[in-house]
């Protein structure tokens, strides 16, 4: 009896958020693979008891349009490009940080606030930095030009200013930003991660790889990322899933058109960028049907990457 009651009060406290996960995840889930399947579906249609027939015409469009397909280029190569090198900096740093003594605590502040920032905010000051304000696109050849602390930093080094992210720039420029940004962004947390993983390693290791007289190149690749291979492993997988949903980042340099205009959408548009285009246009069902072939892709890689590191993980 005490067992039963003890049970009661236990999903007593959890029904609030077990109502709450029902509402604001499960449900719309499934409605959004619901949705995914109605052909032609319309709001106020429905709302007047039209029924919609079910199919795959909005996966079927989704996959023909060339905007999705810009989309799916551009969160594929900011993912295969920025998670790669983020990752090798972020074991870089924390191998320097767990080797020091003095200042680490001020480090590993200095380097963590940028994961307690919001990146909308960030990505506004990047945009700060490589913008060129007044440029000269405008058509007054008298306009004063300012250029950000990018273009100066070149300038230093007698190179002309470069249209990073202005109208009339191009995709490797607007490309190269978001990859420093994205790059940059990732840091703190992977960093954090690796770190937690390097302080747990046994130092006995470290210390017969010494006095083996053993260099920090072949201590770093044969001890030091074997044992952190279980870490590197999830700020990889993460990583990925992380990179195939970058959205606020795009939005925060670039604004709400996610780039320079290239017909009716920016140039370093993304698939949750177009999904969240389109909704406003009330075509849910060409939304949920991206979203889950975003789902689809992120499953794979995720497989993928477990698949990988089952092999190349050591616990």
């Amino acid at each position: 009896m005490v067992d039963s009651k003890k049970q009661w009060k236990a999903w007593l406290y959890l029904a609030p958020a077990i109502v709450l996960l029902l509402i604001f995840t499960v449900w719309p889930i499934i409605n959004t693979f619901r949705l995914a399947f109605l052909e032609k579906y319309n709001e106020m249609e429905a709302i007047r008891g039209v029924t919609f027939k079910f199919g795959l015409a909005n996966f079927k469009f989704v996959l023909k349009w060339k905007w999705f397909m810009s989309a799916l280029k551009n969160t594929m190569l900011l993912t295969v490009v920025t998670v790669p090198i983020s990752t090798i900096l972020a074991l870089l740093i924390a191998v320097a940080l767990n080797s020091i003594g003095p200042l680490k605590r001020l480090l590993q502040t200095i380097f963590f606030l940028p994961y307690v920032t919001n990146s909308i905010a960030i990505g506004m000051v990047f945009a700060a930095m490589f913008n060129i304000i007044g440029y000269q696109g405008l058509g007054d050849p008298n306009m004063h030009v300012e250029i950000g602390i990018i273009n100066k930093l070149l300038g230093l080094f007698g190179a002309e200013p470069i249209n990073w992210i202005n109208p009339g720039s191009s995709w490797v420029a607007n490309f190269t930003v978001m990859v420093i940004y994205i790059v940059w962004n990732a840091l703190p947390f992977k960093i954090l991660i690796l770190l937690g993983g390097l302080q747990s390693i046994n130092k006995q290791y470290y210390d017969a790889a010494k006095v083996d007289g053993t260099s920090k190149a072949r201590i770093l690749t044969r001890i030091t990322v074997p044992l952190l291979s279980p870490m590197i492993a999830y700020v990889v997988i993460t990583g990925f899933i992380g990179g195939f949903k970058e959205y606020s980042s795009i939005v925060g340099v670039f604004g709400e058109f996610m780039g320079p205009q290239v017909g009716s959408v920016g140039s370093m548009i993304t698939i949750v960028g177009l999904i969240y285009k389109v909704l406003p246009d009330t075509k849910y069902g060409y939304a949920s049907a991206a979203a889950l072939v975003l789902f689809a892709i992120i499953m794979v890689i995720t497989l993928i990457n477990l698949q990988v590191s089952k092999k190349r993980v050591h616990y």
